[in-house]
């Protein structure tokens, strides 16, 4: 079964990705909760959190380039068919992989050493139970870099800010944060 959401039907605040995915999540786990354990949050970074992606719509050039720091999607993935939700991208929403591999991603063999990006892919139920945000990365010199949801910030049990461990592509404890971190090319064999 193909899960299907538009973009206005989502919660959405721009440069919050890690909740936009929360709340996808949080979404399915509520209306299709049979099919929860077929989604995905995956966080994109590296050790320098310097990702190119393309097809992106805060982009100021003609191939919506953009570097992050990082970025967060969102995937469902049954049987042989995955979908991928960015509320970035100005790709369909959501779009085949093959077609967020290409035009999303693209190859990290042509990147410099330094832009090449680690996936942490992390099971949907997993993500809503351990995610949590105080939201205060995007606060510098006392300024909001980018204006907060109007939701409260996401907590959880046990945390009220691990942003930056799942963030961290060198962080493998499942104690602190879950998810199987993957090279490029094993996050394209996983999903393909």
């Amino acid at each position: 079964m193909s899960l299907r959401i538009t973009r206005e039907e989502c919660i959405y605040t721009n440069s919050y990705w890690q909740e936009n995915v929360w709340h996808l999540c949080n979404y399915f786990r509520g209306n299709h909760p049979a099919l929860l354990h077929e989604c995905y949050a995956v966080f994109i970074s590296n050790e320098n959190q310097t990702v190119p992606l393309w097809s992106q719509k805060n982009s100021s050039n003609h191939q919506g380039l953009v570097v992050w720091d990082y970025h967060v999607i969102f995937i469902h993935y049954v049987n042989t068919k995955c979908d991928v939700y960015d509320l970035d991208t100005t790709l369909a929403f959501p779009c085949s992989f093959d077609e967020y591999r290409t035009s999303a991603l693209g190859s990290d063999e042509t990147l410099q050493t330094q832009f090449r990006r680690s996936f942490r892919v992390i099971p949907a139920d997993q993500y809503l139970a351990s995610f949590a945000s105080d939201r205060t990365h995007m606060i510098k010199d006392g300024e909001w870099l980018k204006p907060p949801p109007v939701y409260p910030p996401i907590y959880n049990t046990t945390s009220r800010n691990n942003l930056y461990a799942f963030i961290n592509m060198t962080n493998t404890s499942d104690q602190e944060v879950p998810g199987q971190i993957l090279n490029h090319q094993n996050f394209i064999l996983r999903f393909s």
